[in-house]
């Protein structure tokens, strides 16, 4: 752990720098981009586009390709709400990852306050308050590969595989496109909250460069990030660019004294040390001139390490290792991982009318778990030795995708503006694995801080996936557009899927416009979901998880995973009531059937049988039927997640004084939680901690809201953020409640302001410096009472969704173009 730096390793980012002078600017769209936005829709756009007629705005109008197949289709006449974050805003917010940066920016993203185990690595992120795994990621509009690595804890993640965000480096990213709107019909599984599309670079000149380094008021978890990206011509009729990045995190440490030692030294509470290094590509090369040969991949390795609990002298003393130990020990877990995700494709125009696209993306994710500083109490008590490192296993997936889009517009007579018709198809081969570790390190206790995956354990599945889709959108008269879509999955384990939407806006005038969107959609369930097991045991317990259609949990009871079906609507308005004010208000509902949870729960007689089904004994082990228990992913409970949408953006020209660009957004969102199922005994399978889990311990409301003044060489930006109140059910760990499945502490985490500032200088026209901080005002959240933190190992509630509780960070960031 480094500590009491603060500022001077600061400087070290002297010595590198990165991307474009200015980060804090607003992203402008050069010709590169914009001719890589219009190769995705399959056209390039045209230089009048007279016969539509939207509410207007003075500034440049942004091409999308998120949650519409029309080319000309922008952000300002979106008839869904639709979010762009350049990829100089990402960079300007002293983040070395996407998913914080997104959160420092958008409050419909929240992220969890601290996760546990491999869980804590992935940057997993949640879109108006559902999980991780319901909202569906894109690269340059391509489905992007999930993560092998399950969050296996107790959580509003648990049992999620979502796409990790941190294997994508920040410097390849022109910009983001969030669609904060249902799109099962258009992209298929997973787009029940929305979608967040990464466009990448592609400009073909120029190289740019950035460090940032920085580190958290307590004077730990110091972070450096540097990265390059380059554009480069290939020949006359194509461009290549590229990204290379290193990132490294130091752990923070947020636990209080341990009454065993007397010492704050339990280092398992705080975020994770990572290293990490990622390249990317992404090029084009137009083999005719109606047809482009086109690619982009990524790949990332990176190392991290998680400390598990301390083991103080005391708890050593009476596991039988103070012989290994005697002064105590924490496991420390690490996950060596290696990602990749590659694309290739061909698009071109005017195939007998028809613009096509056709593409193939494979892309996967490999952990490998093991731990050090560790030891297995049972194998050290039978023969007076132990390893200190085990090899855990390994977790392993991969996504083959192969898809066919085709486009054309046809005028129709009545309509105002040509019917553009979209249709396709999409094959997808997904893939699961799990591996086993080695023997001592599930044998009994297994391995201290994470056991082994047991042979029983391990799995290899598959299945396939088969999708149509069509799409069809005009304008049936000047100010009005309608939008339909409709789609159809095959899935060779969990069947059949059918979705539907339909959208659309009527503009006014140029002061004001409305818009609707009612959707279709479903999540079918990962592999990992189906799959997953994990077996613990000792000579006094065994537990553990069983897959959910295996035949262990069929014995008790399951049915098997079906998909989550949603149904979504939405209502918004936009207004430009000055010709600098924009303000765009949209209000949504989402019910969600048949939602998949960690809740089927069985113990003694009953766990015993499934465990046999399951080819486990337990007779060796368990020191009667009453200590054995297990719990299997169900489809538990049906939810309503409500909310608003507010964003507002303003510009001020104070003329010598300079100019200001003022914005503020804000989320309002809530989730009810409905007909929980129950287990086979006829208890239902959510209790009031997990029921909190899934409603509660998203922020209530969060509101952003400041500005970026410039003026000459200097820009400072200033944004406030309030974070709403959360509620938890914490888990008792001392007292007559110690422990309780059904009695928990109710805690309220409340409200907090914390204030982002940033001032920046341009020192060379070539060089951009800026010196900044995130919550400036270290603000933390509510603390919770020791008897919910077993041996104060948690000063914060870490399941809450709110505000982290790393604290301030402070950085000095660095940007050269070339």
């Amino acid at each position: 752990m480094r500590s009491g730096y603060i500022v001077a390793p600061l400087l070290v980012s002297l010595s590198f720098s990165t991307a474009v002078a200015a980060e804090s600017e607003p992203r402008q769209d050069g010709p590169e981009t914009q001719k890589s936005i219009e190769k995705q829709n399959f056209i390039k756009k045209p230089v009048s586009t007279s016969r539509t007629n939207t509410v207007q705005s003075e500034e440049p109008e942004q091409v999308i390709v998120t949650g519409t197949r029309d080319p000309f289709q922008t952000a300002a006449r979106s008839v869904s709400p639709i979010t762009i974050i350049g990829g100089n805003q990402l960079r300007a917010t002293g983040m070395t990852d996407i998913r914080e940066a997104l959160v420092q920016l958008s409050p419909s993203i929240s992220r969890e306050v601290n996760g546990s185990d491999q869980g804590s690595v992935i940057d997993a992120l949640s879109l108006r308050g559902l999980n991780a795994d319901q909202t569906l990621v894109l690269v340059n509009g391509k489905r992007r590969h999930t993560t092998a690595a399950i969050a296996v804890d107790a959580s509003s993640q648990q049992g999620t595989t979502p796409v990790d965000l941190d294997m994508l480096p920040i410097s390849a990213i022109d910009h983001i496109e969030i669609l904060q709107d249902g799109a099962a019909a258009q992209y298929g599984s997973d787009a029940i909250a929305g979608v967040i599309n990464v466009i990448l670079k592609s400009n073909n000149h120029g190289i740019h460069m950035q460090a940032t380094n920085g580190g958290y008021a307590a004077g730990d978890g110091f972070t450096t990030g540097e990265n390059l990206n380059a554009g480069f011509k290939l020949g006359q009729r194509g461009y290549l660019n590229i990204s290379a990045e290193f990132k490294h995190q130091d752990r923070t440490q947020r636990t209080g004294i341990d009454p065993r030692t007397g010492k704050n030294n339990d280092l398992a509470t705080g975020q994770p040390q990572v290293t990490r290094e990622s390249i990317e590509a992404n090029f084009g090369y137009d083999l005719t001139d109606s047809i482009e040969l086109y690619g982009f991949g990524t790949f990332t390795h990176r190392d991290a390490e998680r400390w598990a609990f301390l083991r103080a002298p005391s708890t050593t003393a009476a596991d039988g290792l103070s012989g290994m130990y005697p002064n105590g020990f924490e496991p420390v877990e690490t996950m060596p991982e290696n990602d990749y995700g590659f694309t290739l494709g061909f698009r071109g125009k005017k195939l007998y009318g028809f613009d096509w696209d056709l593409s193939s993306t494979i892309g996967g994710d490999h952990d490998t778990l093991a731990d050090y500083n560790s030891a297995n109490a049972d194998a050290y008590k039978e023969t007076g030795s132990s390893p200190s490192r085990f090899y855990l296993g390994n977790y392993s997936n991969q996504q083959w995708t192969n898809n066919l889009d085709i486009r054309r517009g046809v005028d129709i007579p009545f309509l105002y503006s040509p019917l553009n018709i979209a249709f396709g198809g999409e094959y997808r081969r997904d893939t699961y694995s799990i591996g086993a570790g080695e023997p001592l390190s599930y044998y009994l206790s297994g391995a201290q801080g994470y056991q082994g995956e047991t042979p029983e354990d391990a799995v290899d599945a598959s299945r396939h996936v088969a999708a149509a889709y069509v799409d069809f959108s005009t304008q049936i008269v000047k100010r009005w557009r309608v939008d339909l879509a409709g789609r159809f999955e095959h899935y060779n384990d969990v069947g059949n899927a059918r979705t539907g939407k339909i959208s659309t806006r009527y503009d006014i005038n140029r002061y004001i416009g409305f818009r609707g969107t009612a959707s279709t959609g479903f999540r079918a369930p990962t592999l990992a979901e189906q799959n997953f097991a994990a077996f613990i045991s000792s000579p006094n317990y065994a537990t553990g998880q069983i897959a959910a259609n295996s035949a262990a949990a069929r014995a008790l009871g399951s049915p098997g995973l079906r998909p989550e079906k949603s149904t979504n609507f939405s209502i918004g308005m936009i207004l430009n009531p000055l010709p600098r004010l924009h303000i765009n208000v949209d209000g949504y509902t989402i019910s969600i059937k048949h939602r998949i949870v960690d809740g089927g729960y069985a113990s003694g007689a009953r766990a015993v049988e499934a465990y046999s089904a399951a080819g486990v004994d337990t007779s060796g082990f368990a020191g009667d039927e009453s200590a054995v228990s297990t719990n299997y992913f169900t489809n538990g409970a049906n939810t309503r997640t409500t909310g608003l949408d507010i964003t507002a953006r303003y510009f001020s020209d104070f003329g010598q004084y300079g100019k200001v660009d003022w914005d503020a957004a804000v989320n309002f969102n809530h989730t009810n939680v409905k007909d929980i199922a129950r287990t086979g005994e006829g208890t239902p399978v959510l209790n009031a901690q997990q029921i909190s889990l899934m409603s509660t311990e998203n922020p209530a409301n969060k509101l952003i809201f400041g500005g970026i003044w410039r003026r000459g060489k200097w820009n400072v930006a200033v944004h406030e953020i309030r974070y709403g109140h959360t509620t938890s059910n914490l888990t008792f760990v001392s007292g007559s409640n110690a422990f309780s499945t059904t009695d928990f502490y109710h805690q309220i985490n409340r409200p907090r302001f914390v204030t982002n500032l940033e001032v920046g200088y341009q020192v060379l026209p070539q060089l951009h410096l800026a010196l900044g901080g995130n919550n400036v005002g270290n603000a933390h959240p509510s603390r919770v009472p020791s008897f919910t933190a077993d041996y104060n190992n948690n000063l914060y509630d870490t399941l809450s969704q709110q505000l982290s509780e790393e604290g301030g960070f402070y950085y000095l960031r660095a940007d050269l173009t070339l």
